[in-house]
């Protein structure tokens, strides 16, 4: 199984950046009030950016570097990807 990194949409419009080696099973838990405490509070959340890593270093690496974006920066991101509510366009 992969490790992905992704970007969510919360209620309140801020945007929330983590990795996850399962997408659906996270974004379930941030909308259960489960995932980060950052969420919890601000769902629903929606699935907006996410990108296939390596492994978990590689994910938490890039991690990272998004956090580092400016909200413009990241929102260029979200907007030149091709990412609906279940994930990556054309994955099952």
């Amino acid at each position: 199984m992969g490790w992905w990194v992704y970007m969510l949409e919360c209620r309140d419009g801020t945007l929330y950046t983590g990795c996850t080696d399962d997408i659906p099973r996270r974004l379930a838990a941030h909308n259960s009030g489960r995932g980060a405490k950052y969420t919890r509070g601000r769902g629903p959340v929606m699935l907006r950016y996410c990108e296939e890593a390596m492994d978990k270093p590689a994910a938490l690496r890039r991690e990272a570097a998004l956090k580092r974006l400016s909200r413009v920066e990241k929102l260029r991101l979200i907007r030149e990807s091709r990412v609906d509510a279940k994930g990556p366009i054309g994955e099952k």
